[in-house]
């Protein structure tokens, strides 16, 4: 192999921190876009879990007893970064009783905020809004004697 003289004894020299500076380069890009990945996901996750915890809270307020106050708690642990006054259970007609409600929308309010994990960039993405609407069943958690597994 013929080296070239490039002012220096071995052409090679001039060279060796080249190979430094575009890994540098080169991963700070893949870093960036695996992180960014990471996050997507994270966030994808929350999304699931919201739908899920909405659907589950709905599933609930129409088996369960009109206005019962397990509801947002059974709601909130399902996604523990969800506050209690950002679940809102609405039965249908308003002020409607076990006889006369038709349905029930369970809804998580927007402002619910995630923390990213991205380093050096304090970045916090909101939550939109979710709701899930069901027609009206029991509404009662004790339904001819024996109770609704979903209340317990």
């Amino acid at each position: 192999m013929k080296l070239i003289n490039h002012g220096s004894r071995f052409g090679y020299r001039r060279q060796s921190g080249a190979t430094a500076v575009e890994f540098a380069l080169v991963s700070t890009v893949f870093f960036m876009l695996i992180f960014g990945m990471m996050e997507l996901g994270r966030m994808v996750y929350f999304w699931t879990s919201a739908v899920e915890a909405t659907r589950f809270g709905a599933r609930m307020a129409v088996v369960c007893d009109v206005g019962d106050s397990a509801i947002k708690t059974r709601i909130q642990q399902r996604l523990s970064i969800l506050p209690i006054d950002h679940i809102a259970v609405i039965y249908a007609p308003s002020g409607c009783t076990v006889d006369t409600c038709e349905s029930v929308t369970v809804s998580i309010l927007p402002g619910v905020s995630v923390a990213t994990y991205i380093p050096f960039v304090p970045l916090s993405l909101s939550l939109p809004a979710f709701s899930t609407t069901l027609p009206r069943e029991s509404m009662q958690s004790m339904v001819d004697g024996g109770a609704s597994p979903v209340c317990g």
